[in-house]
């Protein structure tokens, strides 16, 4: 036995001998969708391992046996020169300990930080066709990028997209996660949801980082950034430009929901003596995305030379990682507010882009998806002010007219539903439509 099957022997033995750890749960789907291997993705320190533990444990509850249940990680130094051979032995010695399962019992194997292995994606494939198995994949580095795991597999897999906690999620993290819908708590109940609203704009949804200090916390965060800027895009892809790429990344991530034109941000650096090409920033554009450091909007239009002509509108992947820039130092409510809703309409299937009506006016999302009533989204801290209100459902109201099926919905902090609104234009509280998946019976319940 070489030394690194020694290693992967112990690590079965502790695999399959240790208690499935108490974490807190996460609200992510998975796709019902026989014969797949199944990507883990998401940024750096999301959550993807312990969303690994969570998913042996939703098969533990079901009734499957301990013992089908495997998960090992590979970026352990001792098993560095790793092949796919050792892979192949793995899978073997855990059949030796459980000759029963194999061919009869559905095993579960979860490999965590799979890049690591060269070859990987042959072996997964083999597998998925030898083997009665469901597999879960996981990994990002700077020679593989999570979101490559599940194309590395040539249609043999799907993502599973985990984002940093979501609001209702933090607060289940907390123990605050209240135990009814929100339009039945209590005026002193929603008082306290409003409250922990606030520090979920200002800490963001990474795991490590609740209930830190500020100070502390915006330290880890900005270490997040620059451990995903340095691995996932500067090694990975051989930046020659970092000090570009980083004027970039403050640029996207200090500047949430702001126009952004690679053309203007050129002639911007060009005006500070830096120079780069215009093709070079499109590429470092994408490697951020990539890397889930930051994710865009497009306008939403019919012909796609509109659509590109107009600036796209960035966004970090987390509201917390915005007082963490160095150059804000102060959550921006409004910002926040737009950047958690955004990642909540990914995490619920959506797809969206901003809009910009024929007379002018601007909505925030119009966010579409397979199966889901179009959703038009205005976002604000506040509508308190006559003349926000107006502009804001003024939009709302124009957009609406042109997408009839398509659900306006104003989001604010407010605690109360700002009026008059337009017709056919509703009011959400924000802490309101971020815990509650029913957005259309709660904005009901709640239209004036």
């Amino acid at each position: 036995m070489t030394n690194i099957q020694d290693v992967l022997n112990h690590r079965l033995t502790e695999s399959l001998a240790s208690p499935l750890p108490r974490l807190t749960r996460r609200d992510i789907r998975v796709p019902q969708v026989p014969g797949k291997a199944f990507a883990v993705i998401g940024m750096r320190r999301a959550g993807k391992t312990s969303f690994l533990w969570q998913c042996l444990g939703d098969r533990l509850q079901e009734g499957r046996p301990r013992e089908s249940l495997v998960l090992l990680g590979f970026e352990d130094d001792r098993l560095a020169g790793m092949e796919t051979a050792d892979l192949d032995w793995l899978l073997e010695e855990y059949f030796r300990r459980q000759p029963e399962f194999r061919g009869k019992l559905e095993i579960t194997l979860c490999l965590d930080e799979i890049q690591t292995v060269p070859g990987w994606e042959r072996f997964a494939r083999r597998v998925l066709d030898t083997e009665k198995l469901a597999l879960f994949l996981s990994g990002s580095s700077a020679k593989l990028l999570s979101r490559e795991v599940a194309t590395s597999l040539r249609g043999r897999g799907l993502e599973v997209l985990v984002h940093p906690f979501s609001f209702r999620e933090a607060l289940r993290h907390a123990g605050r996660e209240p135990n009814q819908r929100w339009d039945r708590l209590t005026s002193a109940e929603r008082s306290e949801v409003d409250h922990r609203l606030r520090e979920y704009l200002t800490a963001g949804g990474f795991p490590e980082a609740q209930e830190l200090t500020a100070r502390d916390r915006a330290e880890l965060l900005q270490g997040y950034v620059d451990v995903a800027v340095l691995r996932d895009v500067i090694e990975r892809h051989a930046v020659t430009n970092p000090e570009a790429l980083r004027w970039l990344q403050r640029q996207l991530v200090g500047n949430p929901g702001g126009g952004f034109s690679v053309q203007k941000f050129y002639n911007d650096l060009r005006s500070q003596g830096l120079a780069v090409a215009k093709d070079t920033l499109h590429k470092y554009l994408a490697h951020l995305e990539d890397s889930f450091l930051v994710r865009t909007v497009w306008l939403s239009a019919k012909s796609e030379r509109r659509r590109m002509v107009n600036p796209r509108r960035a966004y970090p992947v987390d509201p917390g990682l915005i007082p963490a820039d160095p150059r804000t130092g102060e959550t921006q409510w409004g910002h926040a507010l737009e950047t958690a809703v955004l990642v909540e309409l990914e995490r619920r299937g959506y797809e969206a882009g901003y809009l910009k009506t024929d007379e002018g006016w601007e909505v925030d999302f119009l966010a579409t998806g397979p199966g889901l009533r179009p959703l038009l989204l205005q976002v604000c801290a506040s509508a308190a002010d006559p003349a926000v209100l107006e502009r804001e459902s003024r939009a709302l109201e124009i957009a609406g007219a042109a997408h009839p099926s398509a659900r306006a919905l104003l989001l604010t902090m407010d605690h109360a539903a700002p009026s008059p609104l337009p017709k056919g234009v509703n009011w959400v509280p924000a802490s309101g439509w971020l815990l509650e998946g029913e957005v259309e019976a709660l904005s009901d319940l709640l239209r004036p």
